[in-house]
């Protein structure tokens, strides 16, 4: 990107990003980070009061951002989030799929989980996914490009027990993120993942018990980070796959967990 005759291949300035589960926990985080670097941004979320305080947060600090409610499950809902998206911003560079059912899951064996939780949790992390990568493509290739930024999570790498239906629908992503990448590269569209680990937003602390934050304190040792990860931690690779810095860059899952897991 050329700003006041500068290439500048890092800068978001003038970029319109939807960031899905946008409202709260690290979605929040991201939309924050997002307007704090010029991008205009469209927080999503089934919870529409958190959505408009995320955007409120941001008008009220000089940034661009609009609310939407939207369920990511339902093709209706996902293609009204679009529209908003454009009749705003005229149109979308960036998509942020964040949205997703995890901190609200009881953790437990994998027979323990019923049908209706199983397909639910597909439903939102998987089918979510397809449905706003379809309602964005042909915006992006009708204005000669996009990015895509998909969130997996390190479980797919190590294997982490107690939520079996998350852990196989962010592996999902992962292959999802690859095949997409393929078949909408020649639109010049970027399709890559992140892969954060245990992450200590508002969110996951609320839905976890002191013992299990314990357990998961007691694994920085075996990080070469040696700290909790944050949800900033997460925002550089972001920020990073929705500029032109990462143009030649598609199907690819950058994992961020400090070194826990590397492969």
């Amino acid at each position: 990107m050329i700003i006041d005759g500068r290439f500048q291949p890092f800068s978001l300035q003038e970029k319109v990003v939807i960031v899905t589960g946008g409202g709260a926990g690290i979605g929040r985080v991201y939309c924050e980070r997002l307007a704090e670097v010029g991008a205009s941004v469209v927080a999503a979320d089934i919870d529409f009061v958190s959505a408009q305080a995320c955007a409120a947060a941001i008008e009220a600090v000089g940034g661009k951002g609009i609310a939407v409610n939207c369920d990511v499950a339902d093709a209706d809902s996902v293609k009204r989030m679009v529209e908003k998206c454009l009749e705003r911003f005229g149109r979308v560079d960036g998509l942020v799929n964040n949205a997703a059912l995890m901190s609200s899951l009881p953790r437990g064996d994998w027979h323990e989980i019923s049908v209706s939780d199983w397909d639910r949790v597909m439903a939102v992390n998987t089918r979510g996914l397809f449905l706003c990568c379809r309602e964005v493509w042909p915006h992006m290739k009708r204005q000669g490009g996009g990015k895509i930024v998909n969130i997996s999570s390190n479980r797919v790498f190590d294997g982490t027990p107690n939520r079996l239906h998350y852990s196989t629908s962010k592996a999902a992503v992962i292959g999802f993120t690859r095949s997409l990448a393929r078949e909408i590269g020649d639109d010049n569209i970027c399709v890559n993942a992140i892969a954060p680990g245990f992450t200590a937003s508002d969110s996951q602390i609320a839905s976890s018990d002191e013992k299990y934050i314990r357990k998961m304190a007691a694994i920085n040792d075996r990080k070469a980070i040696k700290r909790t990860q944050t949800p900033d931690d997460l925002v550089g690779a972001v920020l990073f796959l929705l500029s032109n810095a990462s143009n030649y860059l598609s199907g690819q899952t950058i994992n961020v967990d400090g070194g826990f897991v590397m492969h």
